[in-house]
Order: structure tokens, then C-alpha cells, then sequence
């Protein structure tokens, strides 16, 4: 007892001393960033307030405005190549200076954004409104709340999976040690989607510069506007900790831009289409630049017949409208039990029915604009392709006042009647649209699930938690969640990706961190300079007669099955080593 307490006594001071230090708070001082120009006060001068007419002709400007209401925000410039090259160069050189940067300057940087963020929020929420069309409720869920998780878990727990990993030896090398060093890149390139344009911009940043690397970004021509304003956020944030400038740029531009930046940079990070990750693959070739690619998404909703039908309607329907065009690629696909159809599909048409769709910023709407141009368009064509093979609408919600966007706005839509034979279940939508088919077996759900092209994600409802596992361990995909939509990406230690045409290559989570790194296998001697690598005397130039002898006896004795073959084998070895080598004639050549 006498010699534990002291110990016991230490420890619960080492644990009130860590209690009372993390009640302190960490002294982060504040970044100051001019979004005077953000703003839309009402005021705004002629030049910048008329409304949008979109213009099919390519006029060398990346060209902004608001889904929501079609007025006009500005403009951008399309980046040439060798403007592109330029800016990756700059980046290179602030690279250079940041890969000896210390993980307690990175940690700064990180809480010093993450103090603007929580400070900020209605301001980047309404920024990345104004540029999607979504609303603010969505955006605090997509653009802040998943950023903050992400900050928040690099600060404790980033340093740890960069830091030397070591490694078992095995037999062969007792006499060393091995271990896994990770060394940053060089220069990420991310070409990043217009769904989220704050978080797809600090997605890859914040793992590329706490990594070491430096990033340029090209942000999509449907929010360039956003992405602009968010990169002077980033920088203040770089510069308050003495960080090299050009260290994370933005450029904006059309495909001639993006092509620039995968033949430039040291890594590539797409978000996006199928089709046109088929083209970053193409031109990343060319140069053996390694990519990740997360692409399209068909999520299957799989709901069980034992469930509570209000609260999964009610996930269910979120889950469809974060599917909508200024959102992410939700789930796509709902599959319900034959049992709790018709109730299940009345409970969500209950729900949609109330759901109101209009400029976010203008009035109280559940569901905004969409981003791109003509997306609406195919949206109808994929329900009408439904509708005339036999699918029914039973449900919309409602549009509200939106003036002079109306081609911006697609009301949310319940169909059922659907099969597997319709465009609209085997496309990807991005839109406001939840089709919902019914299943008979655990067995069916999970083959309906799989006959998809897209293996992003699933959701799986059950009463018996067992059961949706089991489903959930069918389905070919990425990301899956048990009870519940999208939770996964609120755990960003877990990497995030899919596979088929949903991408490869995994970001977020441990993956995700060093996928940003040179991955390189280090092995040492464990006791040098005492002890060191010797060739054995039967196996050194010349080779002696017994030497492929000392070979088979060396490889039985450190992995043979049976004990005393192996301790037969070490003796056998022993032996040759003492012995003195004899070494074989020359052979005749003649």
C-alpha cells in the first residue's frame, strides 16, 4: 500500500492539472477580412444588381449571379495555362518554406480559423446562399458544422497520424527497426464541385497545408463568387501565424483551367461528375499525377418493415432534399418493405406537401434554388421518362415567390410505381425527386441496392440493429450508416469515398490525411553501430558450394510449421556458418 499510494496521488494530480488546463482557453488572436463587397445591404450600385441573363457564348469571364433570383454579382477571369502554371510555381516556392513549419504553427493556423468560423457563421452561410441557392439551415449543416468537425479532430488527433509509425520486423529482421515516415507532396491540385463552396475549399485545404503541402484550387464556374471571398478568410488565417505567401490559392476558370492544374501540380483532388473524372484521369496520365477521385452518388435508402415510420419519413425526406440541386448527392433510391409501403409513402407525402421551396434569403423556405443552369430541364425529363413507363406522382410541395427564377426552382417530388427500367433510377438526379419502390425480403432490398452503376453510399432502417448491419455489409459501397442518413461524415476520423463510378481514392479521416503524403518505408539497425548487417559467409561472392544448402535450412528454421523442424533447420544453419567455406570450381567455358 505504501509503495501504490504515491502513485495514486500523482496520478490524480496529473489529471486535475490536464482538467484545469484544458479550462483554460487557448489564447487564438482574431483575423479581420473585408466582406463589404459580400453584403447584399439593398443598396447595391446599377452595375451590380441587374438581373442575370445567361449567355451561351464563351466570353473568357467566369460570370456570377444568384440562382435564387437571377441578380447579377460579378465576375471572374478565365485562367490560362500558363497563368495556371504561374500560380502552381508560386505555390511550390511557399511550399518549400511551409514543409519545415511545425505542427504547433499548423494547430495555430487551424484554431485561428476555426475562431473566425464560429464567430462568422451567418456571414459564410449567407455567402455560400447567395451563390447556391441553398438555404441557411443547410448551409450551417454542410458548410459549417462539417468544417468545424474536421478542424476540431486535426487538432487532436492530426499530428498523431503524420508522426513516424513503426512497424513489425518480422522474423528475418529482429535486428532492426521499421517504421512508416510520411513526408508532404509538394503541391495539392483540387477541382472542386459548386454543392458546398466553403467546405469543398476547406476540405482538401486544411488536410494539404496540415500536412505540409501547399494547395491551388480551382473552384467551380457555378460558385467562384464564394470561393473567392472564402480564400481571403484563409489567407488572413495564414498570415496571422507567419505563414509564406501563395501557400493556398484559388483560381477560377472553365475546363482549360482545370486541364492546366492536373498537368501542374503533385496531386489531384477531383469532386465531381463521372465524366468528367474520366477526363482528369486522361490528362493525369500524361504525367502519372496520382488522383482521388469522388465522384457521383445514387444512395440507397433501404427501409425495414419494423421501423418507426414518422421518424424514418422524416430522415427520408431530408435525405431527398439534400439530393436537390443546390445540395449534396443524397440518397437517391428509397426502398421500402412491402408491409409499411402505403403508410410509409402517405407519411411522406404529409411531410413534402409542407415543404416550400424560394429565395432563401427573401423569406422562411425549407428548400432554395438550384445552381446550375438548365438542371431543372433534366430533372423533368428524368420524371417524365418515369411517367410514361408507368411511375405516379403523389406528392409536391410548393414554390414561393421567385420573380424571375423560375427555371432555377424544381418542387419537391414523391413518385412510386417505379422501376429499375427508368432513367431516374439509374441516373443521378441531384435534384429534389424521391422515388420510392417497394421490396419484399432483406435479399431483394440488398440486390436492388447493388443494381446501381454508383457505389458512394446506403442507409439502412431496421428495428433490429443486427439485421440492418448485416444488410448494410451487402450493399457495394463507400460510406454506410445504420439508423441514420450522412452521419458518417460528421465522423471525419472515417474516410469518405465510394467505388464503381462513384470515384476511388478515399479524403477525410486518417486516409484521408496521408493520402496528401509521400508514404516512405524506413528500415534501421536496432542496436548500431553494436550490431550490423552481415552477409553470412556460405551466401558472400563467391558463393560456396553449400550455399542454396544454407538457404533452404535458414528459410525453414525462421518459418517453418512444426517447432522441431525449425530448431533442426537453426542447427543446420549454425553449423554451416562455422564451417569453413568451400567454394566452387570454375566452370569451363570452352
Amino acid at each position: 500500500m505504501a509503495f501504490w499510494w504515491p502513485l495514486l496521488v500523482l496520478g490524480l494530480a496529473f489529471a486535475l492539472c490536464k482538467l484545469l488546463f484544458m479550462l483554460i482557453p487557448p489564447n487564438v488572436p482574431s483575423i479581420e477580412v473585408d466582406a463589404s463587397d459580400m453584403l447584399d445591404d439593398g443598396n447595391q450600385t446599377k452595375e451590380n444588381s441587374f438581373i442575370y441573363v445567361p449567355s451561351k457564348r464563351h466570353t473568357g469571364r467566369v460570370q456570377c449571379y444568384e440562382p435564387a433570383t437571377m441578380k447579377y454579382l460579378g465576375y471572374f477571369p478565365e485562367l490560362k495555362p500558363d497563368e495556371v502554371k504561374e500560380r502552381v510555381a508560386q505555390a511550390k516556392k511557399a511550399q518549400i518554406v511551409w514543409a519545415e513549419s511545425s505542427f504547433k504553427q499548423r494547430r495555430q493556423f487551424l484554431r485561428i480559423l476555426l475562431k473566425y468560423i464560429i464567430e462568422h457563421q451567418e456571414l459564410i452561410c449567407e455567402i455560400s446562399s447567395r451563390d447556391t441557392g441553398k438555404t441557411m439551415v443547410d448551409a450551417s449543416l454542410g458548410e459549417i458544422m462539417t468544417t468545424c468537425e474536421k478542424i476540431t479532430w486535426l487538432l487532436s488527433e492530426g499530428e498523431r497520424w503524420l508522426r513516424p509509425e513503426y512497424r513489425s520486423c518480422g522474423r528475418s529482421m529482429l535486428h532492426k527497426t521499421s517504421k512508416v515516415e510520411f513526408y508532404p507532396l509538394g503541391v495539392i491540385g483540387a477541382i472542386v464541385s459548386w454543392n458546398y463552396p466553403f467546405h469543398n475549399i476547406l476540405n482538401p485545404m486544411l488536410a494539404a497545408v496540415f500536412s505540409g503541402n501547399s494547395i491551388v484550387i480551382k473552384v467551380s464556374e457555378h460558385a467562384s463568387w464564394s470561393g473567392c471571398f472564402y480564400l481571403r478568410i484563409i489567407q488572413a488565417a495564414l498570415a496571422a501565424v507567419g505563414a509564406p505567401e501563395n501557400l493556398v490559392d484559388v483560381i477560377t476558370g472553365f475546363a482549360e483551367t482545370g486541364q492546366a492544374l492536373v498537368s501542374s501540380v503533385d496531386k489531384v483532388i477531383f469532386v465531381g461528375s463521372p465524366g468528367v473524372g474520366r477526363m482528369i484521369m486522361r490528362n493525369a496520365a500524361d504525367t502519372l499525377t496520382p488522383v482521388t477521385l469522388e465522384l457521383g452518388g445514387k444512395d440507397a435508402f433501404i427501409v425495414c418493415e419494423d421501423v418507426d415510420v414518422p421518424h424514418v419519413a422524416q430522415i427520408a425526406v431530408r435525405a431527398a432534399l439534400q439530393s436537390s440541386g443546390q445540395n449534396c448527392a443524397g440518397a437517391e433510391r428509397f426502398y421500402v418493405h412491402r408491409d409499411i409501403y402505403s403508410s410509409f409513402v402517405a407519411e411522406v407525402v404529409k411531410i413534402v406537401k409542407s415543404v416550400t421551396a424560394g429565395p432563401p434569403l427573401v423569406g422562411k423556405y425549407d428548400m432554395g434554388a438550384i445552381c446550375m443552369q438548365e438542371h431543372s430541364e433534366k430533372l423533368q425529363i428524368l420524371v417524365n421518362d418515369a411517367l410514361d413507363k408507368g411511375a405516379e406522382i403523389v406528392g409536391r410541395g410548393s414554390v414561393g415567390n421567385i420573380a424571375g427564377a423560375v427555371d432555377q426552382y424544381f418542387p419537391p417530388t414523391v413518385i412510386v410505381n417505379v422501376t429499375h427500367k427508368m432513367k431516374l433510377l439509374q441516373e443521378e438526379a441531384f435534384g429534389p425527386i424521391m422515388p420510392i419502390m417497394q421490396f419484399s425480403s432483406d435479399e431483394e432490398a440488398v440486390k436492388l441496392a447493388n443494381d446501381s452503376k454508383y457505389g458512394l453510399g446506403c442507409a439502412v432502417f431496421s428495428g433490429s440493429q443486427r439485421r440492418a448491419k448485416k444488410i448494410a455489409s451487402q450493399i457495394v459501397c463507400g460510406v454506410a450508416a445504420i439508423n441514420d442518413f450522412a452521419s458518417n461524415y460528421m465522423c471525419q476520423s472515417l474516410p469518405f469515398g465510394g467505388v464503381k463510378e462513384s470515384g476511388f481514392g478515399r479524403f477525410a479521416g486518417i486516409e484521408g490525411l496521408r493520402a496528401c503524403c509521400l508514404v516512405k518505408s524506413v528500415v534501421e539497425d536496432r542496436w548500431w553501430p553494436y550490431i550490423k548487417t552481415k552477409i553470412p559467409k556460405p551466401i558472400q561472392y563467391p558463393v560456396a558450394e553449400n550455399g542454396f544448402k544454407f538457404q533452404e535450412s535458414l528459410v525453414e528454421a525462421l518459418y517453418g510449421l512444426n517447432v522441431w523442424d525449425r530448431l533442426r533447420a537453426l542447427v543446420n544453419v549454425l553449423k554451416m556458418l562455422s564451417e569453413p567455406n568451400t567454394r566452387p570450381s570454375p566452370r569451363r567455358t570452352d
